[in-house]
């Protein structure tokens, strides 16, 4: 594996196993989480995402990530929101010194959250094919979020490296969408984050399907005639592009395996 390979990945998945499609009880979803942190890819692993209600249930020992006003302190929060200006009002109710993420719509301008201390979260798929964004609103977004300085967290949606067409659930009779895929978009962030592309430019690097455009070498990564150092793409993710949640973890590390990269 490349250096270039583990900047991107290391902490990258949010374990977030209680919730769809996945939707499993607390006890099954500890289990795992527990066997991610011993594991083999736990340098991958992020941190487990509950609901405000379920946390007295949690591990103390885990790194948590809380869906809604947590009832204490904790490291991360996550709260939906209609629009970005309504972040001050709720922030307002949170214990202090919480990483807050305000999940907002795709198309909502990230600007006001600049300059509050807080981060954003994008939704990019779901249950039905209408959950999944297009890649023009999403490189959109990302444009706008790097030029103001606004990092963010990804959810829904994102097993799969390469973005690619896939059956929304596991039922033979299920639609198919084209997906996201996260090293198309942790990609396309940390380029629009370090000033290296245009809005154009990163709409390209989501929209591509075929792994060969992509080269993970020993110390950098490169695709449509752009590279990145495993260092460009560390302080990306330290400052800008944070993670993603995911009801799965073994899926994704199968998917780079499955291309040789892991």
């Amino acid at each position: 594996m490349s250096k270039a390979l583990h900047a991107l990945m290391e902490g990258l998945i949010d374990y977030a196993g209680l919730f769809p499609p996945a939707s499993l009880e607390m006890a099954d979803a500890a289990r795992n989480y527990e066997s991610y942190l011993d594991g083999e890819y736990s340098w991958a692993l992020g941190r487990f995402v509950i609901p405000a209600a379920k946390l007295s249930e949690a591990d103390n020992s885990w790194k948590v990530s809380v869906i809604g006003v947590p009832p204490r302190w904790v490291e991360s929060c996550e709260i939906k929101i209609d629009h970005a200006p309504q972040a001050a009002g709720v922030l307002s109710g949170a214990p202090q010194g919480v990483t807050t993420y305000f999940e907002v719509p795709l198309n909502e301008d990230p600007r006001p959250l600049a300059g509050m201390g807080v981060r954003a979260k994008i939704r990019l798929g779901g249950l039905t094919p209408e959950a999944f964004p297009s890649c023009a609103d999403l490189a959109h977004f990302l444009h706008s979020a790097a030029a103001a300085n606004v990092a963010f967290k990804a959810t829904a949606g994102l097993h799969h490296p390469i973005r690619s067409l896939h059956r929304l659930t596991n039922d033979p009779d299920s639609p198919s969408v084209m997906m996201h895929g996260f090293v198309n978009l942790f990609l396309a962030a940390a380029l629009l984050w370090h000033r290296g592309s245009t809005e154009a430019d990163a709409l390209a690097t989501l929209e591509e399907t075929s792994p060969d455009a992509f080269r993970f070498e020993e110390n950098c990564v490169s695709w449509h005639g752009r590279s990145m150092t495993a260092s460009q793409i560390s302080s990306a993710r330290r400052k800008f592009a944070i993670s993603y949640g995911c009801c799965a973890f073994e899926e994704p590390i199968q998917g780079l395996k499955d291309l040789g990269w892991l």
